[in-house]
């Protein structure tokens, strides 16, 4: 009998949440879906980011796996897009830098010297600045609400969370509030947040050595049936 998964509901979370998250969940169940368990005690298998889209870059040549780096007002989302996210990868190869765009993905886990996490998107569209400011303001309302979850403990994934991350609550909260005044001053133009994000040199520089090692085999097991290709 052939079982149907309700699709996951795609998260508003900012980058800095996102990139300190490092605990992968996930049940022995055959094909069971992967899981981050964030700094907040947000449990999520998809997201959904807007922000400037500062590059794009095939990682190898005719590889046909796109690395792209997205920017929010808090930080830096790093992604993977190949062919089998074809839609995504069609979109993408149309978008030229620095543009604002709104990203469906899921969340994909890297599990090396060190463990990070990334975003294989499945829809790439681009945006106007309203919708970026909206989803500003919608991410801020979420993870204030996350801080305040976390502050009270009672949530099982919370009282996770705890166990495996040193989190300082201050540094949540002032990036939302960095992230609500960024968008009242007028938001920068994305040429102005690469050129910030050109500061990261040393981080960078570790992702360009992971990234010989992404070949996604998941997503090759996982999508195979659904694409026919096999």
């Amino acid at each position: 009998m052939t079982t149907f998964r309700r699709r996951e509901v795609a998260r508003r979370i900012f980058a800095t949440e996102f990139n300190k998250a490092t605990h992968k969940l996930q049940d022995d169940e055959e094909r069971s879906p992967v899981y981050v368990l964030t700094p907040l005690g947000l449990r999520c298998n998809r997201v959904f980011v807007v922000g400037a889209l500062l590059e794009k870059e095939e990682v190898r040549p005719d590889s046909g796996i796109w690395r792209i780096r997205v920017s929010d007002p808090t930080g830096v989302f790093l992604g993977f897009v190949g062919r089998y996210q074809p839609e995504a990868l069609e979109s993408l190869l149309e978008i030229e830098p620095p543009e604002l765009v709104a990203i469906a993905a899921k969340v994909r886990v890297f599990e090396g010297d060190r463990t990070m996490v990334f975003l294989r998107p499945e829809n790439i569209a681009v945006v106007t600045s309203d919708v970026r400011d909206y989803w500003v303001v919608e991410t801020a309302k979420a993870t204030i609400g996350r801080i305040e979850n976390f502050e009270k403990g009672d949530d099982d994934d919370v009282k996770l969370a705890r166990q495996i991350y040193s989190v300082d609550l201050n540094e949540y909260r002032n990036a939302v509030k960095q992230a609500l005044l960024t968008i009242m001053e007028s938001f920068v133009e994305p040429e102005e947040i690469e050129e910030e994000i050109e500061e990261e040199e040393t981080e960078e520089e570790e992702i360009e050595d992971l990234d010989l090692e992404f070949e996604f085999e998941e997503e090759e097991w996982d999508l195979s049936d659904l694409l026919k290709e096999e």
